[in-house]
């Protein structure tokens, strides 16, 4: 080949060189917008208001070994070192089946009914967390209340689960709002633990900035869950809610967990607390009435604690849930307080009573509390044979997801709640 010819191949290649390059940098702007295209569309849930929403509450509390905490079977099992049918302490098992391998853990000693090995999740892996928010998001659920135990407040996990949170919900469009629970704390150490978890929060982590933080009346939410006349005297209450009320950096809108009737408490003290709080949300779970040989969610003070709230300027949050049962949890005796789901229409039920009542805010227990029963997200109907378990009973493990997409349509406004249930179980496609 002489030089002539050792030229032209030359400009040749650096041409084809020149598109190639130029091809490349063209595609991959073009996928980069696609991709910002893609994360631009997701319906994100309108953070400034609760008005119009249904928010679950979200334990976030489960953890397994080789999951990277120090916790072991946490709130699987009473012992931490491993599960055993005496140990046990959930009502259902979760439906693992749409989890990666990254985000199961082996159950030792536990099997399914077809003979595989058991696993389990853990809420500290941040795969996982995201699955759920993506649920949310898949079945129109706008987010959560998570989960932030006064007495775990030290340990790093549950950081760990809050930035999960943060994350998943900033992915999906979802809210979400820190709810403190005070159960178990000495009462002489809840103020100093809460508000000095909440200013770190609020000064290092810089939650309330976050875009998905869920505000309301112009200040961001906090739940503060354990207003209970028995647990603590009524200045603590006050000193509780002085704090999140007074001008300033963590002054939020403060909902206050408390005791379903918390209109007759005899306390004055008490009294005037529960109506100081911005928003009222009487526990429900476990509250029912018998009807005619069924238990039924229990309703009925609704009204009035609706009309209590509004007269002393308040609002009213009240607690959906979808059954109850905790007998692996406090044992075989407890089973008289099982609560059956009927199907859903003990849920629903409680929509329809919304509904009726004007209420357009809702907050479900629980996402994932398996240990008393009340999860609406996917459960097993074919648990591990060598304990008791609840169950779905053989309906779709999607059905209280779609049951609480339903019923935010409700709480919403955009949709008329009847009686009857709004879903169906979908058609068996003949061979």
């Amino acid at each position: 080949m002489n030089n002539s010819s050792i030229v032209v191949v030359l400009r040749e290649a650096i041409r084809f060189l020149f598109v190639a390059v130029l091809l490349s940098c063209v595609v991959g702007n073009l996928f980069a917008d696609e991709q910002l295209d893609s994360a631009s569309n997701v319906d994100r849930v309108d953070a400034s208001t609760l008005r119009h929403k249904v928010i679950c509450g979200y334990q976030g509390w489960f953890r397994c070994p080789g999951d990277g905490t120090r916790d072991g079977w946490m709130h699987w099992s009473r012992n931490s070192r491993r599960v055993t049918p005496d140990s046990l302490t959930v009502e259902m098992w979760p439906d693992m089946s749409e989890y990666g391998d990254d985000e199961r853990y082996a159950v030792p000693e536990f099997s399914y009914p077809d003979g595989e090995p058991a696993h389990l999740f853990s809420s500290a892996n941040a795969k996982t967390v995201e699955r759920h928010f993506g649920w949310m998001q898949e079945y129109g659920i706008d987010g959560v209340f998570v989960q932030r135990f006064l007495v775990n407040v030290g340990n790093p996990s549950f950081d760990k689960v809050l930035a999960n949170v943060r994350a998943s919900a900033e992915k999906t469009g979802r809210v979400y709002a820190v709810c403190y629970d005070m159960t178990g704390t000495p009462a002489e150490r809840i103020y100093e633990r809460l508000t000095s978890d909440w200013k770190r929060l609020v000064d290092e982590e810089k939650i309330t900035a976050d875009d998905r933080y869920l505000h309301h009346n112009g200040k961001p939410v906090l739940f503060v869950w354990g207003f209970f006349s028995d647990r603590f005297d009524a200045e603590v209450a006050h000193r509780i809610i002085d704090f999140f009320h007074a001008e300033g950096p963590y002054q939020v809108t403060l909902i206050g967990g408390c005791n379903w009737p918390w209109r007759t408490d005899t306390d004055a003290e008490w009294a005037r607390a529960y109506r100081r709080l911005d928003i009222i949300s009487p526990w429900n779970v476990g509250h029912y009435a018998p009807v005619d040989g069924k238990r039924i969610a229990a309703t009925e003070t609704w009204k009035a604690d609706l009309e209590e709230a509004r007269a002393h300027g308040r609002e009213l949050l009240p607690v959906i849930y979808p059954g109850f049962g905790w007998t692996n949890l406090m044992g075989r005796e407890s089973e008289r307080h099982t609560i059956p789901r009927r199907g859903g229409e003990f849920f629903w039920e409680q929509f329809v009573a919304a509904q009726d009542l004007g209420i357009d805010m809702a907050y479900v227990a629980m996402f994932d509390e398996v240990d008393e029963g009340t999860a609406i997200f996917k459960v097993t109907n074919s648990p591990p044979t060598q304990a008791r378990f609840q169950t779905f009973e053989d309906l779709p493990t999607d059905w209280y997801l779609r049951l609480t997409g339903e019923g935010t349509k409700v709480i919403r406004g955009t949709k008329k709640a009847e009686k009857e249930l709004p879903i169906e179980e979908p058609a068996v496609l003949q061979p």
